[in-house]
């Protein structure tokens, strides 16, 4: 984090040593505590330093991907020391913006994303540049839980046994809550611990804000719960995230660094896996291909597994590279068809609208900024150690003839100070926002804090779908978001934006003088303010993505025409192809999709493990 102050290089009044030599001392120790910020004796060593001189080995499983899925599988079979498991990850190590919590917007825009630009709708996104929203992906280890907010959401009974209901047997709530827990180590309770990701509080800030949002919500009988769990899926909390002691808590740091030691676990770093070579029926996955250092080409023969964890873009992608996808959009590109499967069909993600607030506010003292960076750099604690406002979460049901007990819509609240340019540039740039609205909202911040709510639908009905552009893997594929396509999801929006509307008339929200901002917005400024002509206008603009694509593989019974692999998250037709991420979801969760891709891998793993007890050759089986 750069500061736009500069300071002379030296004093007026010289030193004669005893200051100079505190000061150097006290920047040499800054220097070696920002390097030791994410240092490479963290993650696990790189295994393509060592085939460069001795070739390949032959493993049992490959795992394509080490992000919150990939990481969770890798680490959970190499506890068999009879199988030796490799991780292919497109990425090197995080960098240090990532470890640090109030940092993760930072990570847009750079070479530890791939950025994706889903097509313009004409309902939606209009406020970003080209009428684009970004879905940035994770390419560094740790994958898109390496860039995320951190915020470890479960989802509810409801939305897990209708996963079940549909024919994915063993993917009720009862039958995979279980995972949730073997995944967790309470932050708070170390000496019992129960997996490898630890779930802890955040360091709290902004007290101010977060009591109005808390007085407001109870003027308008909203509860306020300890943790959105079975009986209190409803309401406002804290919610808890993958940090510890002030540091990012990756799966790929919690569950594959800590173990990487082990000597039949192996990853390999900045290996792009461009193809997936099957036998001449189809039914089993021989090798893989891929590019390592963005300069060889490589080919792997896969053992008893091969393991697809890239995300609900890029395994959509590789599969259909591949040959499994759908006919007519393979052979259009003469890919060679293997199976005919509705792969990037169901694409869901939480479209949510962006609503912003302007609280009047004191400008901060210019060596706060200082203070922070000193805070985080050597002791790990302070605004940087946190993301704000936004651990507090409102889940609510805004329908009132639907169940109270389980919400529609989710919202997340995130403050940028009178003052703090540099954080809100951050972020718009992270949102992609054209300039005229980057400007204005910049302008606000120079007499105002600033408060953006994420309104977000929890059950979206949209349905987008991902293509390939072309048969060369380099190429980003065609994204369709589906945004808003189904007058539900508007509805749902509406609704949120409508109690919105009656938070700001709160007697809290007045004693602040919180106010909605009101954007120009030319097309939207025909209607009156806050209307609900202005408001369904006003969504088409500021809308944009809670960064949670899944569905794109679906999970289906085998009689299930739509889905892609079993319950088991084998591929149909293929023996030893499965996929795990959040791309096998048939539903999306209601809230941040994190923790639930991480229950998903470890469900699978254990899935893997009793197919294969024993260590029983493929042809024993």
């Amino acid at each position: 984090m750069s500061s736009a102050h500069t300071y002379p290089a030296q004093c007026a009044i010289p030193s004669v040593g005893a200051v100079n030599s505190l000061v150097t001392i006290l920047v040499e120790g800054i220097l070696a505590a920002q390097c030791n910020i994410s240092s490479p004796t963290t993650w696990p060593e790189d295994y393509a330093d060592e085939i460069l001189v001795k070739g390949l080995e032959n493993f049992d499983f490959v795992v394509i991907g080490a992000g919150s899925a990939g990481s969770v599988v890798a680490s959970r079979l190499s506890e068999n020391p009879q199988w030796k498991v490799l991780v292919l990850e497109a990425g090197g190590d995080p960098p240090p913006e990532s470890e640090v919590p109030g940092l993760f917007f930072s990570l847009m825009h750079t070479n530890s994303t791939f950025s994706y630009y889903p097509e313009p709708n004409g309902r939606s996104c209009k406020a970003m540049k080209n009428e684009q929203c970004h879905w940035p992906r994770g390419k560094v280890l740790g994958g898109t839980g390496a860039i995320n907010s951190m915020l470890y959401v479960r989802g509810n009974r409801a939305e897990y046994d209708l996963w079940c209901a549909a024919g994915n047997d063993g993917w009720c709530y009862d039958q995979i809550w279980p995972y949730f827990q073997k995944a967790e180590t309470p932050a708070e309770d170390k000496s019992n611990p129960q997996g490898y990701v630890v779930v802890g509080n955040y360091e709290e800030h902004d007290g101010d804000i977060q009591d109005m949002l808390l007085k407001g919500s109870k003027e308008l009988a909203i509860p306020q719960v300890k943790d959105f769990v079975e009986g209190s899926y409803v309401g406002y909390a804290q919610i808890k995230g993958t940090i510890d002691q002030g540091q990012r808590a990756s799966s790929a740091k919690g569950h594959l660094a800590r173990v990487s030691k082990r000597s039949n676990l192996k990853v390999m770093k900045n290996a792009q896996v461009t193809k997936i070579n099957f036998n001449d029926k189809g039914d089993l996955v021989e090798t893989v291909e891929f590019r390592l250092r963005n300069s060889q080409d490589l080919k792997l023969k896969v053992g008893k597994e091969l393991i697809l964890s890239a995300g609900s873009i890029d395994s959509a992608k590789l599969l259909m590279l591949s040959g499994v996808g759908p006919k007519k959009v393979l052979e259009a590109l003469h890919i060679p068809l293997k199976h005919d499967l509705p792969v990037g069909k169901n694409l869901q993600d939480h479209i949510v609208a962006l609503v912003f607030f302007r609280i009047p506010a004191a400008m901060a003292d210019p060596k706060a900024l200082l203070d922070e960076i000193y805070q985080y750099v050597i002791h790990h604690r302070g605004p940087l150690s946190s993301v704000g406002t936004a651990p507090l979460t409102a889940f609510l049901q805004t329908n009132s003839t639907a169940s109270p007990l389980y919400p529609d819509v989710e919202m997340h609240h995130l403050l940028f100070r009178r003052g703090n340019n540099q954080a809100l540039e951050l972020y718009l740039k992270g949102l992609g926002a054209q300039e005229k609205y980057k400007e204005f909202l910049q302008h606000q911040l120079q007499e105002y804090d600033i408060m953006a709510i994420h309104v977000l639908v929890s059950h979206p009905k949209s349905r987008g779908s991902i293509k390939l552009k072309s048969s060369d893997w380099k190429q980003a594929p065609l994204i369709d978001s589906g945004y808003l396509e189904e007058q539900h999801d508007v509805d749902v929006l509406l609704r949120g934006i409508d109690y919105l509307n009656r938070l700001e008339a709160t007697h809290a929200f007045k004693q602040k003088k919180a106010e909605i901002l009101h954007i120009p917005i030319k097309k939207c400024d025909t209607y009156s303010f806050k209307s609900p002509k202005y408001w369904k206008c006003y969504i088409e603009y500021f809308s944009s993505t809670c960064y949670h694509p899944v569905g794109t593989v679906k999970m289906g019974a085998e009689t299930d025409s739509t889905a892609c692999v079993n319950p088991q998250l084998r591929v149909k037709g293929v023996e030893n192809l499965r996929v795990i991420d959040a791309s096998i979801m048939p539903w999306i969760s209601s809230g941040n999709t994190n923790a639930p891709t991480i229950m998903i891998a470890e469900k699978a793993a254990d899935m893997i493990k009793s197919q294969w007890h024993g260590d029983k050759t493929k042809s024993e089986l």
